[in-house]
């Protein structure tokens, strides 16, 4: 049995006790997965009552393998696995959620995909770089002769969801909106959320979706050149999108499209400044700021947990699986795994190893994938060529969050 003031761990049982609302976690994550990978890559989390996987075959295997599934109401019933019945003051969330690409297995996924993923291919979003750069610019002028930021809210909130919002054809005068709604809608994928959450997250699902059907509605009438457009138009063996699945499939691309490039965004600024090497160096060409944005994406993911269903009878590293059982996979942990990674929780950039598995794997890989590392290889190397002495003026806040693991506040002077 190994305890400290954060977790204890029996390697025996395989058993984990680790209050995740614990700030000595979520402020360091990185040095209890380090522990686990040292005694129990696979445990179970007694405080989350379901087994957890770290191991990086294990998380890779498992996104890939469809004996597991983000959803599986398609397969059984609530009476069949137990389950509560839907709550009543969540009616709009749930709503909001039936036909979200992260929550359907194929053929519903299948049919989703295909009929977004066109928007989303790199050659596509490639095109979007001349707007990305004259954005970041833009931004760093209304603050550089300040001497200092708070680099969230003035930059990393703004340029992500400013991209998917064009993208989508919402009006970016919309962001603050887009981003209110957003950060109360996911709350009810953290640990430990309250009745207030849900309470704030399923009136922010009702507002968004009324919203969108306004737009929807004008494009119907109006039809333009963006992805909104897109999906309102175009079929997919006979069939188009409902009404209920364009709102769903809106809301989910607004929220992951932009939540998780805040994040990150200020989770490699904050790496790169406390690694000790030369910005210069870090982005002095295309190839080597790729190499660094990767190395950010591995070192400090901006999604830590993803869960899934077992949809038949299964064994994974010796523990048994039946159907309606869940398992969740700590992406984040998988990247600092010691067998694929040389030295993990130190900060590589020319690190050659396994690929980060920051955004998952299988059917459900992130689609707006090629969007983040697009946002992430071209506004750093601005944001550091013009701020020349970049430097935390304060050590950085980290949300209480943990699934979603990205700072609250990142203050910045040069």
């Amino acid at each position: 049995m190994t305890t400290s003031s954060v977790f204890s761990i029996d390697p025996v049982a395989r058993r984990v006790s680790l209050n995740a609302r614990d700030p000595a976690f979520y402020n360091n994550p990185n040095a209890v997965y380090t522990a686990l990978h040292a005694e129990c890559p696979t445990f179970y989390w007694e405080q989350q009552q379901q087994w957890y996987f770290t191991g990086y075959d294990h998380v890779n295997g498992l996104l890939r393998d469809r004996r597991f599934g983000r959803q599986i109401l398609h397969i059984a019933s609530r009476e069949e696995l137990g389950l509560p019945a839907p709550q009543p003051h969540l009616k709009n969330f749930d709503l909001a959620e039936q036909h979200s690409l992260l929550e359907i297995e194929p053929p519903e996924h299948t049919r989703l995909r295909t009929l977004v993923n066109r928007a989303f291919v790199s050659r596509h979003v490639e095109k979007m770089k001349p707007e990305l750069a004259e954005l970041a610019n833009r931004l760093i002028d209304n603050f550089e002769k300040k001497g200092e930021v708070e680099l969230l809210s003035a930059f990393a909130d703004i340029i992500p969801v400013t991209m998917i919002a064009r993208m989508i054809g919402i009006p970016e005068e919309m962001g603050p909106q887009l981003l209110k709604w957003s950060h109360a809608y996911v709350r009810m994928y953290i640990f430990g959320r309250t009745p207030e959450d849900e309470i704030a997250a399923d009136q922010a699902a009702k507002e968004f979706a009324d919203y969108v059907k306004t737009v929807i509605r004008e494009r119907r009438a109006n039809p333009r050149d963006d992805l909104l457009t897109h999906m309102i138009t175009t079929e997919h063996k006979g069939q188009y999108l409902t009404e209920d699945e364009l709102v769903s499939t809106t809301i989910v691309l607004l929220n992951a499209g932009h939540e998780a490039t805040v994040h990150q965004i200020g989770n490699s600024v904050r790496v790169i400044l406390e690694s000790g090497y030369a910005p210069a160096e870090l982005f002095k060409d295309e190839a080597t700021t790729e190499r660094t944005v990767e190395e950010t994406l591995r070192i400090c993911a901006p999604v830590h947990v993803f869960q899934r269903w077992c949809l038949e009878s299964a064994e994974i590293d010796g523990v048994s699986f039946e159907r309606g059982d869940k398992a969740a996979l700590i992406l984040a942990a998988a990247n600092l795994d010691p067998t694929k990674f040389s030295d993990p929780l130190t900060f590589k950039p020319d690190r050659n190893e396994a690929p980060n598995l920051s955004f998952g794997a299988g059917i459900h890989f992130c689609i707006g994938a090629p969007l983040a590392r697009l946002e992430l290889n071209a506004v750093l190397p601005i944001l550091f060529e013009r701020l020349r002495g970049l430097k935390l003026k304060k050590t950085p806040e980290v949300k209480d969050l943990y699934q979603f693991h990205g700072l609250d506040k990142l203050e910045l002077s040069w």
